[in-house]
């Protein structure tokens, strides 16, 4: 019975160092990817701003408001 439980604590701290190296691992190469990302919606929201400008623009060159 003593060698079952050793064996099973051994198993699981075996198992806790594995997760952990892991999640190290998952977050290290995810890091890249997500400032790749993230830098890709920002240029995507600044060009979405620049379209909604430049419409803006065009649409007060042909309807100016009147005073």
């Amino acid at each position: 019975m003593e060698i079952f439980l050793a064996a099973l604590m051994g198993f699981l701290a075996g198992m806790l160092a594995c997760a952990r190296y892991l999640r190290q691992e998952i977050a290290a190469n995810i890091g890249p990817r997500l400032a790749h990302v993230e830098q890709l919606m920002r240029t995507l929201l600044a060009e979405s701003r620049l379209d909604s400008v430049e419409r803006l623009r065009k649409r007060l060159e042909e309807h100016p408001p009147e005073d």
